[in-house]
């Protein structure tokens, strides 16, 4: 690690409050980016998936767990791995202190991965984790959210973060809100690799999901 200048205290707080400046234009874009997110449309769903948790079969209607809305956690899990994505893994560790404080603001969270249910209880009880982690093996649902690619689509370019282009896996991480008003269910926004690291860190992307619903932070 290259060591900074050793200054004078007068040299040192001229640089200081330059760079405060710039700290405070920063938190005043990322103000105006989080009231231009609270006007994205919705758009509302035409079909409802069904997944397979410890339970048996649930759909999506049922994963609201009584909360107008739903933070899905897209857990890189492919059928054939034996355990999870690591970086999903850092992030799903922060998952049971968040998601009470999340239903305190009406959000239920969950984490969908393509893995049998099987493989994702084992790993789930290797982790000591309990959040709820759901199987959604036919792939449709990550599949219509663009997060999940067969080897002949992997060939060309995919749509993967709002853009085609190469990828390199058959997975991809992601975040999706949905919310429920009546018997419809809307698909908020999804942020992919690129949009969850609008604000860096695992526990930041939580709370990047309540500022965009105009939440305070859990």
């Amino acid at each position: 690690m290259e060591k900074p200048r050793i200054v004078a205290r007068d040299e040192w707080l001229v640089a200081r409050k330059r760079l405060l400046a710039r700290e405070r234009e920063f938190r005043r874009l990322r103000d105006a980016l989080d009231a231009e997110r609270r006007t994205l449309p919705w758009v509302r769903l035409a079909r409802d998936y069904t997944f397979v948790d410890a339970g048996g079969p649930v759909t999506l209607q049922g994963l609201f767990d009584g909360c107008s809305r739903l933070l899905v956690h897209h857990f890189m899990f492919e059928p054939g791995w034996d355990e999870g994505c690591k970086r999903c893994s850092f992030i799903a560790d922060r998952f049971d202190a968040a998601a009470p404080r999340l239903r305190a603001q009406d959000v239920a969270l969950v984490a969908v991965s393509r893995a049998p249910r099987g493989k994702i209880e084992a790993f789930k009880r290797r982790m000591r984790w309990q959040f709820r982690w759901l199987s959604a093996s036919d792939g449709a649902f990550d599949r219509d959210f663009n997060l999940s690619f067969t080897p002949e689509e992997l060939a060309g370019d995919v749509e993967h973060d709002y853009r085609p282009g190469k990828f390199p896996l058959q997975e991809a991480p992601g975040l999706s809100m949905f919310v429920r008003d009546g018997e419809g269910i809307y698909h908020a926004t999804s942020s992919y690799a690129c949009g969850q690291g609008a604000t860096p860190g695992a526990w930041d992307d939580l709370e990047a999901w309540l500022q965009l619903q105009g939440r305070d932070e859990p």
